[in-house]
């Protein structure tokens, strides 16, 4: 199963998840209206019963999703979570850091915030957020101290496959659901209570007090039966973020030692959380309650690491926590002894290089990274200049370095652009930003543009609500100085707008997409005309039969001429809301349509590359840094 066809799963579950809620509630409404009718034998206090229901539901669900509307960071600070500080000193949130930024750009999106669970001694991480702009990554203070940096790495893979196949929405609206469930149950005790207190006063006392009971227990079985349904989804859900982080780090060794570390020490996954564990306890990497049966949501810890390693037995878990019980593993010691603080990291591609590819091969690579996208992702991060990195994680340099990114070459169209950020953010920071695209342009490799500004992003959105509305509209205003801007320039720019405004309020702007194919034709055309002039600017005919080749993919029965707008890329304003909102599996198709138009002449080189992973970035289809070659020989695009 590939990324849109999780997404496409995803959505399903979602929507399964609403039918059984709506159905849960429906059956506690005609449980309590039946209560009710017992005890009082009066229509209307049934018809009463049903809409306090119903609005005591209703609202203790949209109460808690709202609470929760910060996204990922109102988890992390609900379980008592620190923010790991960009230029943490301690060795073992630097290298927590450093293995959530390779994660991060092997995955193609932008670097989550970090959180550390201080007072956590068990082994235990979650991923939270609505998407991955505002997503967060927290881990106990547990798995820092015992897992080695391929055990790190395990977990750290296992929870961005949450992020990537949209676990996390789902896993909001859970915990939302449960809570109308079982703010029943508290009003039912809350009217008990309060009836026992006024017993001796209220000659009717009796009635109510019975009534509430019945309101209560219906409430605690409603929400019992919607615990076994999380967990049912949990488990599911838990194998398949197993199996996506092997794939990915494509070794066994790493989440099945965190596992076994987990089983071995006495600690284990348990987890306090401040009150919250059970209500999150589908979001975590290891049980967190040490529920069991229907309840636990996750699957059985020996069984996930059976998965890992088929011979693996009890017997050896008793010997490590034996062993453990004696001396519990230091997971920085282990680092030093089996040489994984250091590696060698490949050499990035020459500027020039170009490379065939496969339409099919690179829509599999959306969001499913493998050992190569790590290993290059090890090497991007590595060939950083330390200084850039540096300003990456500076607030005060943060929005200069971005907007030197989007400063153009050519001086005329530059001039335009200083005098676009200094309307809006002064002069200070327009001259910041000129000093750092000089350095760009001598230090820079043009592969790090995009890894560089994910490096930026969790720096970028802490800044203040309106200081980030401020450097929207100035990136705006860079990206269409003049309107003669590159394609690249504009779509990093839309990247920024786009994940800034979702990390802003990340629960009003993702959902789902419905969208088929055939309601945006248009769309498609205009996006492919773009790409394929963009990449062919000096040859309209070769823009011509790249434009075709990409819709003879994805629209092959309709006759739509080769249209390049006249305004150019600002004429994609129009496309990405409609394309976005595209179906999981329709999005697919268009990414290799792309692929086909970007690659029509034979060759895809770097920086082509490097424009394809931005529009799949604005489509929310997360594309890693290099894209996969095609086997020799095979074709790999139409005539």
């Amino acid at each position: 199963m590939n990324f849109f066809e999780h997404q496409a799963a995803a959505r399903r579950a979602s929507a399964r998840l609403m039918l059984l809620f709506a159905l849960a509630v429906a059956g506690v409404v005609l449980a309590v209206d039946a209560g009710v009718w017992l005890v009082t034998q009066s229509p209307k206090a049934v018809a009463l019963a049903s809409a306090a229901t119903l609005a005591v539901i209703g609202l203790g669900s949209l109460y808690r999703i709202a609470s929760l509307g910060d996204g990922g960071d109102a988890v992390a600070r609900q379980l008592g979570g620190t923010p790991v500080p960009e230029d943490a000193g301690e060795p073992a949130l630097r290298r927590l850091r450093n293995v959530v930024e390779e994660v991060a750009i092997a995955s193609g999106v932008p670097v989550p915030r970090l959180y550390v669970l201080e007072d956590e001694p068990g082994i235990n991480a979650f991923a939270a957020g609505y998407s991955a702009s505002d997503a967060v990554v927290a881990v106990t203070r547990g798995a820092l101290d015992r897992l080695n940096r391929d055990e790190l790495q395990g977990v750290i893979a296992h929870e961005f496959s949450h992020i990537l196949n949209g676990d996390m929405r789902l896993n909001l609206r859970l915990v939302g659901v449960l809570f109308g469930l079982l703010v029943v149950a508290l009003a039912g005790r809350r009217v008990l209570e309060g009836a026992r207190f006024s017993g001796g006063r209220n000659r009717n006392a009796g009635p109510i007090l019975l009534a509430a009971l019945v309101v209560m227990v219906i409430g605690y079985l409603g929400l019992l039966l919607a615990r076994i349904l999380k967990a049912g989804i949990s488990r599911s859900r838990e194998r398949l973020a197993d199996a996506s982080a092997v794939q990915f780090t494509r070794q066994t060794a790493g989440l099945a030692g965190a596992l076994k570390k987990i089983g071995g020490l006495q600690a284990g996954s348990r987890l306090d959380g401040h009150g919250h564990t059970e209500e999150v306890s589908h979001m975590l990497f290891g049980e967190g309650m040490g529920f069991s049966g229907l309840f636990a949501t996750h699957p059985p810890l020996l069984e996930r690491i059976r998965a890992l390693e088929p011979g693996f037995d009890g017997a050896q878990l008793e010997r490590l926590q034996a062993g453990w019980r004696m001396a519990p593993p230091d997971g920085l010691q282990e680092d030093l002894q089996l040489g994984l603080a250091a590696r060698d990291q490949p050499r990035l591609p020459d500027e020039g290089q170009a490379v065939a590819v496969a339409p099919g091969a690179v829509s599999a690579q959306v969001a499913r990274p493998g050992a190569d996208d790590w290993q290059r992702a090890g090497a991007i991060v590595g060939a950083l200049p330390e200084a850039l990195r540096d300003l990456a994680r500076d607030r005060q340099a943060v929005m200069p370095l971005l907007l030197a990114l989007l400063l153009d070459t050519d001086e005329a169209l530059q001039a335009n652009q200083q005098a676009a950020i200094t309307r809006h953010l002064g002069e200070v920071v327009a001259a910041h930003a000129l000093r750092i695209h000089q350095q760009l342009t001598a230090d820079l490799h043009p592969m790090l543009r995009l890894p560089l500004a994910a490096l930026a992003f969790p720096v970028l959105r802490r800044q203040p609500r309106a200081q980030l509305d401020v450097f929207l509209a100035a990136v705006q205003a860079v990206v269409r100085a003049d309107g003669r801007v590159s394609l690249f320039e504009y779509c990093l720019g839309k990247l920024l707008d786009v994940q800034v405004r979702e990390a802003l309020a990340p629960a009003r702007h993702v959902q789902f997409g419905r969208r088929k194919p055939g309601g945006v034709q248009r769309e498609f055309a205009l996006l492919l005309a773009v790409v394929a002039q963009a990449g062919n600017a000096d040859d309209p005919a070769a823009a011509r039969r790249a434009y075709l080749a990409g819709l003879q993919r994805i629209l092959p029965r309709d006759h739509l001429p080769y249209a390049p707008p006249a305004d150019g890329v600002l004429a994609l304003e129009a496309v990405w809301a409609p394309l976005d909102a595209l179906d999981p599996l329709a999005k697919q198709v268009l990414v290799e349509a792309i692929v086909d138009a970007i690659a029509s002449n034979g060759r895809v080189n770097v920086a082509e590359a490097e424009l394809l992973r931005t529009i799949c970035g604005v489509l929310h289809c997360p594309l890693p840094p290099m894209l996969e070659t095609a086997p020799a020989g095979e074709r790999i695009s139409r005539p």
